[in-house]
């Protein structure tokens, strides 16, 4: 009996009206083509001079690929990103960031298009079909940098490795190439970038953070991430990070200034470092509070093993210097000192990387690895309430 392929509600719901909403746009454009002639479907896709009337469009044109290649990418992405993060984050919020990164890019390229046209008076502009799932692929790729951003992704038997916050400009780079050819519309640009500020902007600030269940108290009221791991510079190359990372600044300053954005408060600054009692996680899947608090212990172990292990070697190599004498390893009890509490380390506001191991997927999907320990450590941050 073949194994049952288990998709959530919402992730299957989205791959149905994806595959229908297609198909029926296909075969319209099929039935009406004309060699001279571009066809435009104003009540499926969002064409910015006809689809005042049909306001749905804004929401369902993200639904809608125009060919097999782009409809296939759409599927994959949202058959593995969807129950990834659907089950990560539940039903409800995560029909909530698919709308919020579906509507808002979908009326910013719509708005684009409209001054375009106002500057150029070329009709071109409003008569360019916004559609396509670009907004939510991109939108995926924001959110596993948020929940692993330690993550390391090698392609071509180890020729090309790349951590998983680089991937969010490279797609918007291969879509404004794509841009360029008769696969996607000139529309396409606008809706990877827009999609890439909506969704960080979105997960950043106000993405309630789930709190374990198995603290007895602790606030509800908590929102977005605060980690250092997720600022906007962390998605762009170390020469030009320090650059858009004060250029980010200056931009949320003056956000700040005009109250369309507040600064972190000392104590989310406190709780993305790790300096608070308060235990808040993401929603796993599979497992609760307390199986996420296990992982965390085993990687603490590890670390500490591997830390002891270089100790007593260092100590080792300096007696023998000084005359051939050895250093004895740490006692037992000191070893039992250092360790975790049999509790297990405290579940912090996610995403949390410090002291695990960055984990390598092979190209061919068969498996992951470790290549080497993240040195980062979130507690260099500056803690002056920036949220940029």
């Amino acid at each position: 009996m073949p194994p049952r392929i288990n998709i959530p509600p919402v992730t299957r719901i989205l791959l149905l009206v994806l595959g229908l909403q297609s198909v029926l746009s296909a075969a319209i454009r099929y039935r009406q083509w004309t060699a001279n002639s571009e066809i435009v479907i104003p009540y499926l896709n969002l064409v910015p001079q006809l689809s005042l009337f049909y306001p749905w469009t804004f929401v369902s044109t993200t639904l809608v690929e125009s060919n097999v290649f782009t409809l296939t990418i759409a599927c994959l992405t949202l058959y593995h990103g969807g129950r990834y993060l659907e089950r990560a984050w539940s039903s409800r919020e995560f029909a909530k960031f698919l709308l919020i990164t579906a509507l808002i890019p979908n009326t910013l390229c719509f708005t684009t298009m409209i001054l375009f046209f106002t500057f150029t008076r070329n009709e071109r502009w409003t008569l360019t079909t916004i559609a396509g799932t670009i907004p939510l692929q991109i939108s995926f790729l924001v959110a596993f940098s948020q929940l692993v951003p330690a993550h390391t992704v090698t392609l071509f038997r180890g020729i090309l490795s790349l951590r998983v916050p680089r991937f969010p400009l490279l797609y918007v780079g291969l879509v404004t190439l794509l841009a360029l050819t008769p696969m996607l519309t000139s529309a396409a640009f606008f809706l990877s970038v827009y999609g890439l500020l909506t969704s960080w902007t979105y997960l950043r600030f106000y993405k309630p953070v789930f709190p374990d269940l198995d603290s007895p108290s602790q606030p509800s009221s908590l929102r977005g991430d605060a980690s250092e791991t997720f600022a906007f510079a962390e998605f762009f190359p170390g020469p030009v990070r320090p650059f858009v990372a004060s250029l980010s600044t200056q931009i949320f300053n003056v956000l700040v200034a005009m109250r369309l954005c507040t600064p972190f408060s000392q104590a989310d600054l406190s709780a993305a470092r790790g300096e608070t009692h308060h235990h808040f996680m993401q929603r796993g899947a599979p497992g609760s509070a307390r199986a996420e608090a296990e992982r965390r212990r085993a990687l603490a172990l590890k670390a500490l093993d591997q830390r002891l292990h270089a100790a007593t070697a260092n100590a080792a190599s300096r007696g023998a210097g000084r005359g051939g004498a050895s250093s004895t390893p740490p006692p037992a009890h000191a070893t039992a000192a250092l360790a975790p509490s049999a509790t297990g380390p405290t579940v912090q506001t996610q995403p949390q990387v410090g002291g695990q191991k960055a984990m390598t997927t092979t190209q061919g999907g068969t498996g992951s690895g470790l290549s080497g320990e993240t040195n980062y450590n979130p507690d260099h941050g500056d803690g002056d309430g920036s949220r940029g």
